[in-house]
């Protein structure tokens, strides 16, 4: 069972939690996925949310990138969901680390699913620490840049139909990891 660690609403009724737990288990209209540019899912988060949706994420994911070509960092892909509880996977590109302009390509990946989560007219939507995985971004970095961008989202966009945003994070260490972030986010 998903546990919520923390929460933050923003001025326009929108909410912002960090939990810990398997995204793939999340009931929002929308998982993200940290995907890579050919949308071959094999490792980490991508092969867990295959594992659990069934084949179809991967086969729709495959037909993705022969109707668009590789997915960039700014513009994610989006599927069904197969068996998970969520209708929608959104697949983001991150960054790997160490090729240069992480950051903005983190952000842009995050933004990136926010904006595809509003075109698809979705209201809830659960991320993990995009490119902490084997693409190797370090989780306190990261989670500076993702609450960053969500904050900065929610900001500009008070109007939105996006009303809830949960980050979602597998073990203990990346958690408190995010959560001291948050803390120096959120309440300095």
């Amino acid at each position: 069972m998903n546990t919520t660690l923390a929460e933050t609403a923003f001025p326009s009724g929108q909410s912002l939690q960090l939990v810990l737990g398997d995204i793939t288990t999340e009931e929002t209209d929308a998982i993200v996925n940290a995907a890579n540019r050919h949308l071959q899912h094999g490792a980490g988060v991508a092969g867990a949310i295959v594992r659990a949706g069934g084949p179809i994420i991967q086969q729709e994911s495959d037909g993705w990138v022969r109707a668009h070509g590789m997915v960039p960092h700014s513009s994610p892909a989006w599927t069904s969901a197969g068996e998970l509880p969520c209708r929608f996977v959104i697949h983001a590109v991150g960054p790997l680390w160490g090729e240069g302009n992480e950051a903005e390509k983190l952000g842009a990946a995050v933004e990136g699913s926010l904006n595809v989560a509003e075109d698809l007219g979705l209201s809830t939507i659960a991320l993990p620490a995009i490119s902490t995985g084997v693409f190797g971004f370090p989780i306190e970095a990261a989670a500076q840049v993702i609450l960053k961008t969500l904050g900065d989202h929610f900001s500009r966009r008070p109007a939105s139909g996006l009303r809830q945003v949960r980050l979602v994070l597998f073990d203990r260490p990346s958690a408190d990891a995010c959560m001291q972030v948050w803390h120096d986010y959120f309440h300095s």
